[in-house]
């Protein structure tokens, strides 16, 4: 099963990050902070369509976004979110 986003939408998830202290201890997942990057899933055809917006990200592009944007979704036991364009903030290379 695919997800495919409609108009301005974009499918993204989570990168997990392993967090390390100073001295090189692991952090637990309870300790870390959450991540605002993630990977691009899915574009919908009105970003594809826009001649201003349709090279800013592909798929598979690490993105910042938005904190508390978008509505989390959990398909065949893996966690997307999916979010409009504008609440991505930045390409990250």
């Amino acid at each position: 099963m695919e997800l495919k986003p409609l108009g301005d939408k974009v499918v993204i998830k989570k990168i997990e990050l392993e967090e390390k202290t100073v001295s090189g201890i692991v952090l637990p997942s309870s300790a870390k902070e959450e991540t605002n990057i993630a990977e691009v899933i899915a574009i919908g055809r009105e970003i594809l369509d826009d001649d201003k917006t349709k090279d800013e990200i592909k798929v598979g592009d690490k993105v910042l976004f938005s904190k508390y944007a978008g509505t989390e979704v959990e398909l065949e036991r893996e966690k997307f979110i999916v979010l409009k364009y504008q609440d991505l903030l930045a390409v990250v290379k």
